[in-house]
């Protein structure tokens, strides 16, 4: 697995979703910033990303530290 795969497969899960990856191999860290995670916790926020990546994280991803926004929260991040 590498990053712009796993970036792809967030991206075709979560709808309108702004997505980073970094590393290689089973150790990933992603930032995804989406409006689906307005008024969601931040366990509901990973959860909607996981759901997206399915079985890849039993097996082929070991390991996957998130960062999850929504875009009203990105935008204060970058200001």
């Amino acid at each position: 697995m590498q990053a712009d795969e796993l970036k792809k497969l967030i991206e075709a899960g979560v709808s309108g979703a702004e997505v980073t990856v970094q590393g290689d191999g089973d150790h990933f860290e992603a930032t995804v910033v989406s409006a689906d995670f307005e008024g969601k916790s931040m366990v509901q926020q990973h959860q909607i990303v996981y759901g997206a990546l399915g079985d890849l994280m039993q097996g082929e991803v070991h390991a996957l530290a998130l960062r999850t926004l929504t875009p009203e929260q990105w935008k204060k991040q970058i200001q």
